[in-house]
């Protein structure tokens, strides 16, 4: 059996059955690949921030050769709230974060890296946030302080971010950190492309919605290497940049229907 981690809750038979047949209120989107190591700890992190909450955690395995869907099997024995989605070949981030949010049974989704960078302990205030700006916040957006990533990879996003930010105008100094809260019914509204998830910020505002920030203090990698490199971040990154932008200017305006009924009210 799975020891719990540090500060993690550990359900009873009668939690477990009510957490399978409750519709969460929020999921929790990891994709990762290769993290074995990190996983165990990362997930009892979260369960832990997210402890009074209807949650579920979806973890999904971009095409890993390591031991982690054997891990991810071995979590799951006794906690319902835990699912996986696994590729059968490496898709990359973008693919495995949709894939998470289209499975994602929660209003509101959650999204972390599963290499343990991102701290689950500013989930509570993502989620506060969201639900403080009302409906027409659809996103929060985790803003990165005192990053931890190499010198060269800090200099390839930076360059990234300052040059969406100056184009797009979304708001947004940090694009990149894997903290983020969305509302699904909002996400489903997205198109899709290798790179999406470093513009959620601009899509969103494209569909008329606004977006908050909450400053989160990220962590050193605990177990492994990073599996996403510099040209990934950066240079490839800023590619994209063109047709987003391309995608905002073609979408001038942004409809506000309502249903008409038989006496026309």
């Amino acid at each position: 059996m799975t020891m719990p981690a540090p500060g993690e809750t550990v359900l009873t038979h009668h939690d477990a059955d009510a957490r399978l047949t409750t519709r969460p209120d929020v999921s929790v989107v990891i994709p990762c690949k290769n993290e074995a190591e990190n996983l165990p700890e990362l997930i009892g992190e979260i369960a832990a921030a997210l402890a009074g909450r209807r949650f579920e955690i979806i973890v999904v395995d971009d095409g890993s050769t390591d031991a982690t869907p054997a891990v991810i099997r071995e979590l799951m024995r006794d906690r319902p709230w835990l699912r996986s989605m696994r590729d059968t070949r490496s898709s990359g981030q973008s693919a495995a974060v949709r894939t998470g949010l289209l499975a994602a049974r929660g209003d509101v989704v959650l999204t972390i890296d599963g290499d343990g960078q991102n701290n689950p302990d500013f989930m509570p205030a993502m989620l506060d946030a969201l639900e403080q700006g009302g409906p027409q916040t659809a996103l929060v957006a985790g803003q990165r302080l005192k990053r931890t990533d190499s010198g060269a990879k800090r200099m390839a996003s930076r360059f990234a971010n300052r040059l969406r930010g100056a184009i797009l105008k979304d708001g947004t100094r940090d694009s990149g950190c894997g903290l983020k809260a969305v509302r699904r019914e909002v996400f489903l509204l997205f198109p899709y492309f290798d790179g999406w998830h470093r513009y959620l910020p601009a899509l969103t505002i494209r569909e008329g919605y606004k977006v908050a920030h909450v400053d989160v203090v990220d962590r050193n990698r605990r177990h492994g290497t990073s599996k996403y490199g510099i040209l990934d971040r950066g240079l490839v990154g800023a590619l994209d940049l063109f047709g987003v932008w391309w995608l905002i200017r073609r979408r001038k305006n942004i409809p506000a229907p309502t249903e008409v009924t038989i006496d026309g009210r």
